[in-house]
Formats: C-alpha cells, structure tokens, sequence
C-alpha cells in the first residue's frame, strides 16, 4: 500500500550514549549529556585518608576534629549519603591512631605504607583494593574537603555510564573532586599515578573523553592544608 502523504514522518530516536561521542579537544560539560540508561554496576566510593598533614605540624587530616568526630568520618558519611557503595578508605599516617578513634564500620579500611610516597601511592593502593569487588567504577575523594557534600557526590556518581566512563566534578569550569573512573582505566591510572600527581597524567591524556559536572553551586572545593585553614572546621 503506498504511504499516506498527510501522514508525518516516524520521530528518529535520539542517540542514548554521550560518552560515544566524537572526541573533542575540551572536556563535555555535564549539560551536554545526554541521557542515558546506567549500568547497574556499583559505583564503589574511594576515599584518600593517608595524609600526614605535613603543613599542619604533622597532624593527621583524618583525624582532625570536624564537627566532634574525626574529619574522616564525615568524609565516608559523604560518600554514601551520595550513593556510593561499598566504601574503601586507604590511610596511611597514623593508621593505628585512625583505626582506634574513627568510626569506619562498613568500610573497606586498605593501608598503605607508601604514604609519604604521595597521593599517587594511595589511589593504587585504593583502586588494587577494589579489584574483583564488581564495581564498574570508583568515585574518588579527598579527606580534607568538608564543603564537598553528599550532593556534589551524587551528581558525579549520576555520570556513570559504563566501565569507560571519566568524569569529575567541576567548579566554575575548573576540575576538582569527586572524580569517577571507571573500572576499565584503573590499570593506565595505576601504571601512571607517582607522586604527588595522582590521576593527572591519565586525565590529560583522555581529556576530550572527561565529563564535567558542574557542582560549583552545591559545593566548595577547598582544602585543610596549613592552620590557616583550620577555621573552616569550627
């Protein structure tokens, strides 16, 4: 039967997957995304807790009072109030003293010897601890950034796409934390992460890849790093 002519054309689906996109030499803000039907794969939280709090007198920053517990504490409670589970924490300084005086019930607590090393130490140690547990990404924090909240988190995990996903959260455009990798990338960020640059390396090669999602309004992304900084705790 020949097509009716008063009858409009079938509507073509939209494309389903952003992170398939052609690359781009900037990363994609969050807003450019499309939406899409997430894997049902966990979304593991990775808190970096090892530093010793050089600049602060030696102080350990998951230990630092915040709030009348341990600023770690308020870091996990972050995380899964963001939707992220399970939770591994990797410490380092002071490990025993955290252990003792923090409330970690639940997580996952990884040490690392190698903490003076750097953060890029931690985030191995923390990625190698999440092999085999089934999670399709990590979301990584930092202890010391009590304005980033459960909110900021969620936005992120809400990224997530597939094992291949990159994204992080961004402030005024700039990149900060959370960031989410996901589980396919961990080996190249493991293999590239030495010092004190973490994922860097890994996150300038992929950029056109990098979702950004921005949190600048429901988050500040400061950190506790001289005793200036202390008065951000009261």
């Amino acid at each position: 039967m020949p097509a009716d002519p008063s009858r409009p054309p079938a509507a073509v689906p939209p494309e389903r997957s952003a992170l398939r996109a052609a690359p781009a030499p900037s990363p994609s803000p969050a807003s450019a995304v499309a939406p899409a039907v997430a894997s049902a794969a966990p979304v593991a939280g990775l808190l970096l807790a090892a530093g010793g709090g050089r600049r602060l007198g030696g102080r350990p920053k998951a230990l630092l009072p915040y709030r009348g517990r341990p600023l770690v504490e308020n870091a996990v409670r972050v995380l899964r109030e963001g939707g992220c589970g399970p939770v591994h924490v990797v410490l380092g300084a002071s490990a025993a003293d955290v252990r003792e005086r923090a409330d970690l019930s639940g997580c996952v607590v990884v040490d690392n010897p190698d903490w003076a090393e750097g953060m890029g130490s931690s985030l191995r140690a923390g990625l190698a601890s999440l092999a085999g547990t089934g999670a399709g990404a990590a979301l990584v924090s930092l202890v010391d950034q009590p304005g980033i909240g459960a909110e900021a988190v969620a936005r992120v995990r809400r990224a997530y796409r597939s094992p291949a996903t990159l994204a992080a959260a961004s402030y005024g455009g700039e990149r900060g934390h959370p960031v989410l990798f996901g589980a396919d990338r961990w080996a190249d960020i493991a293999a590239t992460a030495e010092g004190d640059r973490g994922a860097r390396v890994h996150l300038v090669r992929h950029a056109a890849e990098l979702v950004l999602v921005e949190c600048g309004d429901v988050a500040e992304a400061y950190d506790i790093d001289t005793p200036a900084d202390l008065a951000r705790l009261a």
